[in-house]
């Protein structure tokens, strides 16, 4: 049976709504919970010692617990936070960039790859194997395909690299050195006013259409649209997918841990849709078409 996990938390919340939807997490049938902040330096309300703190009880859960690092390097201060995580033993870590990747096998560290990763191609993953990679993430522009292809090839060599795919959520799409939520309110990035916490899902942004196009997380662009590949996990679980992940959101995400568990246990969960922030499903990478659009209906 595929196994679940809960990918890192892509917005800022504050201190006590993490704690407490982590509290919440430990219940869930999710089997590894990725933490961390991986968006942005400056959303300091949860320190590593914090991290630290939820990764035990979560462990003590039973859960499996990979520590995420942060996206977009861009300071010393940031290298110094990676280092920091990069040099304990006790946790996997998910590499989210070429920095993570250095330190952790430097370190003789194992480690996962994040969907951030550029990973297109079967002797990248060789690769990295040979470095420490115990497990990787398609990354969300790719599809089915390319998929099979790889987790194929990865056979044909004898290779045990557990695949993951991002299964539900907004889309993390890019990241960039600057801040367009304190540009929509017209602030500096260094005095942002954490305006983020004012957006616990996004800041929505249309088109003059009106339709969803992205969805503003400070440093961050995320799809307007939701991932929903609950459908196709019959699919992927044909063709060796390990797992897949559910992205954090700020309300209902019990509901939604319990609808993906259900399916990958044979059952039929009920059949409205989800919709906890309202944003239209999308589905259209999986097939190869552009993300925003949606296939199966």
């Amino acid at each position: 049976m595929m196994k679940l996990s809960l990918g890192p938390i892509l917005w800022f919340w504050s201190k006590q709504t993490v704690f407490d939807f982590y509290a919440k997490a430990a219940e869930w049938p999710v089997d590894t919970v990725y933490l961390g902040e991986t968006v942005c330096s400056r959303r300091r309300e949860l320190k590593l010692a914090d991290w630290l703190e939820i990764a035990g009880v979560l462990k003590d859960a039973g859960k499996q617990v990979v520590l995420s690092t942060q996206t977009l390097i861009e300071s010393e201060a940031d290298l110094r936070l990676l280092r920091r995580i990069c040099s304990q033993q006790e946790y996997l870590i998910e590499a989210n960039d070429q920095s993570a990747l250095q330190l952790a096998t430097q370190n003789n560290l194992p480690f996962v790859t994040g969907p951030s990763m550029n990973i297109y191609n079967s002797a990248t993953l060789k690769l990295l194997a040979k470095q420490g990679l115990k497990g990787w993430s398609l990354p969300v522009e790719l599809g089915r395909e390319t998929l099979r292809q790889l987790i194929d090839e990865l056979e044909a060599e004898g290779l045990d690299l557990p695949a993951e795919v991002f299964a539900w959520g907004f889309l993390p799409l890019a990241w960039s050195s600057r801040c367009f939520t304190a540009r929509h309110y017209n602030l500096p990035k260094d005095n942002c006013e954490f305006r983020c916490l004012q957006h616990p899902d996004g800041l929505e942004l249309r088109s003059r259409e009106s339709r969803e196009l992205f969805r503003l997380n400070g440093t961050s662009t995320l799809s307007g649209a939701r991932y929903d590949l609950m459908r196709q996990m019959p699919d992927m679980a044909q063709m060796g997918v390990a797992t897949v992940r559910l992205s954090p959101e700020h309300k209902g995400m019990d509901e939604v841990v319990r609808r993906f568990d259900q399916t990958r246990r044979g059952e039929a969960p009920e059949v409205n849709p989800l919709q906890l922030v309202e944003a239209p499903p999308c589905d259209g990478y999986w097939y190869g078409r552009p993300g925003m659009d949606r296939v199966q209906v």
